[in-house]
């Protein structure tokens, strides 16, 4: 039972987790280069600064690329992405009914997308 405990500076890699109940649980400040999450419930969780230390952060390097993030088959429904660098995004066959950017509603750009190049 590992219930309240606190792992600081710690070298814990690899570690598998399986059946577990881990809300709650905080991760600052960590190197999770090649994490996998899988049939996890993630109602409530807030994903934040994430990716290569920003320019004026003491472990920036300009000259680090940060490596691509990937998500397959999950429900993002109703979720909010903010202030996030999506450059050179891909998103492919997705639901978008309702999914707006920058309060523009993306099937009406596709609809319109599709009208013009036809």
């Amino acid at each position: 039972m590992l219930s309240d405990s606190k792992f600081e500076n710690g070298m814990l890699e690899p570690l598998y987790f399986n059946d577990v109940n881990m809300s709650g649980t905080r991760i600052i400040n960590a190197n999770l280069s090649d994490l996998e999450i899988e049939n996890a419930q993630m109602g409530g969780a807030w994903i934040h600064n994430i990716g290569t230390p920003p320019e004026g952060h003491p472990l920036h390097n300009p000259a680090v690329q940060q490596r691509p993030v990937r998500f397959d088959d999950c429900n993002f429904s109703n979720s909010t992405i903010h202030n996030c660098n999506l450059s050179s995004v891909a998103i492919t066959d997705c639901e978008t009914i309702g999914m707006t950017i920058n309060g523009i509603l993306v099937d009406d750009v596709l609809k319109q997308y599709r009208h013009d190049n036809s």
